[in-house]
């Protein structure tokens, strides 16, 4: 299972990557955050929860790439966190337009006007992983800590590293950009594809089709931005 940034995910026939919910906390209001830090300033104890994409209208609103395993659950985490520390406040999210699950139209505390909206786009918010527990067994992990996980095959050998883990409606998949270069391909979060995690590590075992990175397939699509 996959944990997403707030819960797990599964791999029984399909592995989790997203965090549980959690029981909603009163949220505080909160500024409106200044862009996106640079990567190299996320703590590694911080679980990645959305990703705020661009402003959607005029009044304030933005779309957000959520993470968690239900995707509207992410307004339910209480105080959310940048990156460097700045914390803010989901007002309300709902289902964005289009087939992709984990996309949403979210208003934020604080935050009103284009301009304002617009200012969040790239931002990625955050929890302490000690509010999120403990994944329940061996087949479940954060989503945020398969993001960047190399993926080697059954010899050893390193053949991609994971770039996103994206789900349609269909379960989660995970983006793997080949170690040789080139361009990503999707395969599915599940034991058939994925017998083996060892997060410690941030390595994954893969069973890749034969010329998966060469055969044509769905690619990644209604990313955040």
């Amino acid at each position: 299972m996959t944990r997403r940034p707030a819960g797990p995910h599964s791999r029984d026939g399909a592995r989790r990557a997203r965090p549980p919910a959690l029981a909603p906390e009163v949220a505080t209001s909160a500024k409106p955050p200044a862009p996106k830090p640079p990567p190299a300033a996320v703590d590694p104890d911080l679980v990645l929860m959305g990703e705020f994409g661009r402003a959607h209208g005029l009044n304030g609103e933005v779309r957000l790439k959520s993470y968690t395993a239900a995707p509207l659950d992410i307004a339910g985490y209480g105080p959310l966190t940048t990156a460097d520390g700045r914390a803010l406040a989901l007002a309300e999210v709902r289902p964005a337009p289009g087939a992709s699950a984990d996309m949403l139209i979210a208003r934020v505390q604080g935050v009103s006007g284009r301009t304002a909206a617009e200012a969040l786009n790239r931002l990625a918010i955050y929890v302490p992983r000690a509010r999120l527990g403990t994944p329940d067994d061996n087949d479940e992990v954060f989503t945020t800590d398969l993001i960047g996980a190399s993926a080697i095959d059954a010899t050893g050998t390193v053949v991609a590293t994971v770039v996103a883990v994206p789900n349609y409606g269909g379960g989660d998949l995970l983006e793997l950009r080949p170690a040789a270069g080139g361009a990503t391909a999707l395969l599915p979060f599940t034991k058939a594809f994925v017998p083996d995690l060892d997060m410690p590590a941030k390595r994954i075992t893969v069973a890749l089709p034969e010329d998966f990175f060469e055969a044509p397939g769905p690619k990644p699509a209604d990313d955040p931005g």
